[in-house]
């Protein structure tokens, strides 16, 4: 149940304002320096990358967190509140909890109010990173886990100076309008997150990154993506390159932490929405919005599901290559599901059934779906549709 306060932030957030993309570092390096650039303070783990880095951000937190360290991490997109987005790990405690309603409402109003102020006009995710910030601060927490939004050169976490370590996981063609229409102008973007005399850790050579970790006289470390993966509670064949770019950053910045350690983390590792199974359902839930997270999907789904029939509920924006994305997920045979959610740049029902190159049916309820041992349910193809279609 949200409260009052959390309502009203929450509105303010979403209001046609300050609900907008703007890549820059202006406006937060002007408001972090009002309030005392409470983030030169924190150290971070900064993670970068198109696919993967909501997953090495909570696999790191949870070893981080076994090992005796109060942990902030940030990570988005949230699936039912903006609370997600903000989490502290204390060691007395199994899993991440959620900055309150209360205070994330106390925090989003003196942001607003100190920026309105000063004429600082911050995006919805300029408020979220300064308030992450500034709490994290209060909270003395001994380490951030740092996920950029979009992008990393000119995204709003990449303020910060200095970093414990720097991580960029797989890299593919998304948000191209904003970030390049290659990988390679991917990955400079990405590579902004490299910091001076701090190491990076990757597992794709290119060459932006190299260029970057040279400039800046930082570490360059190459990792095989290819680890032993059972010990993680996540599942998705996608998370064995994940988990070796986070195992790979503990191991150089906390070779303290013995394995003992690391595989209890691991076993509590929990990541919403990313392949998660809920076998009393036969309901795979993943937040596969791009063609590479499509084809990850597709692998893990004919990893963990050979023989079971498949029932898709997809939808997607217009902003994304949802024709490639069905192209990679369905199959003759498949029962198809479309949605069109609440979101302006929802995709209409109409236009991918026009695309879909096999049967299809509009989605009102998962209540409508009989529950059987033979047939697997997946929704996929945006994290603003997975809350609606959960409520449906």
């Amino acid at each position: 149940m949200k409260n009052i306060e959390y309502i009203q932030a929450e509105n303010i957030l979403t209001s046609s304002g300050k609900f907008r993309i703007e890549l820059g570092l202006g406006r937060m390096l002007d408001f972090m320096n009002i309030i005392g650039n409470p983030q030169d303070e924190l150290n971070c783990i900064h993670v970068a990358g198109t696919n993967g880095k909501g997953s090495v951000c909570a696999i790191l937190a949870s070893i981080l967190q076994s090992a005796g360290k109060k942990v902030g991490l940030y990570s988005s997109p949230h699936i039912f509140k903006y609370t997600e987005r903000i989490k502290i790990f204390s060691p007395e405690e199994n899993v991440g909890k959620e900055i309150s309603d209360e205070d994330f409402a106390r925090y989003v109003k003196k942001t607003t109010e100190i920026s309105d102020k000063y004429n600082i006009s911050l995006t919805e995710f300029e408020i979220l990173t300064a308030v992450m910030f500034k709490y994290f601060y209060d909270k003395k927490v001994d380490v951030v886990v740092l996920e950029t939004g979009l992008g990393g050169r000119f995204d709003a976490t990449n303020i910060i100076k200095s970093n414990l370590c720097a991580i960029i996981t797989h890299i593919d063609l998304d948000h191209t309008d904003r970030l390049g229409n290659t990988k390679d102008e991917i990955s400079f973007e990405k590579a902004g997150i490299i910091k001076p005399n701090c190491p990076v850790v990757t597992s794709e050579g290119y060459e932006a990154i190299k260029d970057k970790a040279d400039e800046c006289n930082s570490l360059l470390v190459m990792t095989s993506p290819f680890v032993n993966a059972s010990e993680l509670a996540l599942k998705g064949t996608y998370q064995q390159e994940n988990l070796a770019l986070a195992l790979t950053a503990i191991h150089h910045v906390f070779p303290e932490i013995p394995e003992k350690t690391i595989i209890k983390g691991l076993h509590n590792v929990k990541h919403p929405c990313r392949f998660e199974f809920f076998e009393s359902r036969m309901l795979v839930i993943d937040g596969a919005h791009n063609p590479n997270g499509a084809r990850a999907l597709r692998d893990s789904l004919d990893f963990y599901f050979p023989d079971k029939k498949r029932r898709f509920v997809f939808g997607c924006l217009n902003t994304k290559d949802y024709k490639k994305m069905m192209e990679i997920l369905f199959s003759k045979g498949d029962e198809i599901y479309f949605y069109h959610y609440n979101h302006k740049q929802s995709v209409s029902v109409s236009e991918l059934e026009k695309v879909c190159i096999f049967p299809s049916k509009e989605f009102k309820s998962l209540n409508d779906f009989s529950i059987n041992q033979d047939t697997v349910t997946v929704i996929c193809g945006s994290f603003y549709m997975i809350s609606e279609v959960l409520k449906k």
